[in-house]
């Protein structure tokens, strides 16, 4: 099968959408599928507002009409609402064509954490982009029920993997600090709400890996917490690993992957009971959700890293891929 892949997040972007569709990718083409992915990369870009690590394809309709032409694809797949997303599906409808959609980002809730303004005005936007998508997939069982509640009637249920082969246990004597360590990993932004974790009286270390627009002005707010940046997957890998508790104080991810990173690391997680954590930690013995966030952190300290690992390995890439497919088949019969 022939799949394009237009998306507005791609490396060297770090965060769990490109995780999620690089992996993708990489799964589908090693079961034999043909997969273009069309990137910002391939086109001039200026920097994102408020967020410039992120480029933004200027321009994109022409060459990226040609591109999808030129390939010919048997499905079309639009998993982000920036240019390209835009374009695609501008230039899917002109052509009559069958396109899919995903809704990895609560751009809404990050829309209103910005501005202030209603969420009603972005989430507008946001049913006006996907409306005529086929098949909007949503990651989780909780953000299929609010997209429905927000009057999306074309969302359906698509589930996310990890890599267990390269998050795994390994010894934690990678970080030298007092313990326990309770640590975060992911983007440093205003929409993960990281000082509700910062702000915490907890023993041993605070430690959060990952960049983002935010960090800089929480490293002086927070000096006591250490902050590092991981160089690849290998030393991302055993960052998770040597954490005790994996602690994620978001309010708005649709899913959250790097939970699941950090679990088939063999470590805890201690998050609100929240869309995200919700769909990840549910009611299982791996993680604890609580509204008082320290009590969750303390808590889960007492979790066996094996049963970590073990629920873990039942979110398997294959079986997301396989699932991806299917819709796919579906839709362009």
């Amino acid at each position: 099968m022939r799949i394009a892949i237009v998306t507005d997040a791609w490396h060297p972007q770090r965060n769990g959408v490109v995780r999620v569709l690089s992996t993708l990718a990489e799964t589908l083409t090693r079961m034999g599928h043909q997969i273009l992915v069309v990137e910002p990369g391939q086109f001039s870009t200026l920097p994102c507002p408020s967020y410039p690590e992120i480029r933004l394809a200027m321009w994109p309709g022409a060459k990226l009409g040609q591109t999808l032409s030129d390939f010919a694809p048997d499905a079309i797949h639009l998993p982000t609402e920036g240019p390209l997303g835009w374009a695609a599906r501008k230039w899917c409808q002109s052509q009559g064509l069958t396109f899919t959609t995903a809704y990895h980002t609560k751009f809404p809730h990050y829309v209103r954490a910005r501005t202030g303004v209603p969420l009603s005005w972005p989430y507008a936007l946001m049913r006006r982009f996907h409306g005529p998508s086929a098949a909007v997939m949503c990651p989780s069982p909780t953000v299929h029920r609010e997209l429905g509640e927000w009057g999306f009637a074309n969302a359906v249920e698509w589930c996310h993997g990890v890599d267990c082969d390269t998050f795994h246990p390994q010894p934690k004597d990678f970080i030298d600090l007092p313990r326990p360590l309770f640590m975060y990993v992911g983007r440093v932004a205003v929409e993960k709400n990281l000082p509700a974790f910062l702000e915490l009286d907890l023993p041993g270390s605070k430690m959060v890996v990952g960049d983002g627009p935010a960090r800089a002005g929480l490293m002086k707010r927070f000096p006591d917490t250490h902050w590092r940046i991981a160089n690849g997957d290998q030393e991302l890998s055993r960052y998770f690993a040597a954490g005790d508790c994996f602690v994620f104080p978001s309010l708005t991810d649709t899913f959250g992957l790097v939970m699941l990173e950090a679990l088939a690391s063999g470590v805890p997680v201690a998050a609100f009971p929240v869309p995200g954590p919700q769909d990840v930690v549910g009611q299982s013995a791996i993680g604890v959700l609580d509204k008082d966030l320290r009590r969750a952190a303390l808590a889960a300290l007492d979790i066996a890293p094996g049963l970590c690992r073990d629920y873990a390995m039942g979110f398997s890439w294959d079986k997301v891929a396989d699932q991806f497919l299917s819709l796919l088949r579906i839709l362009r019969t």
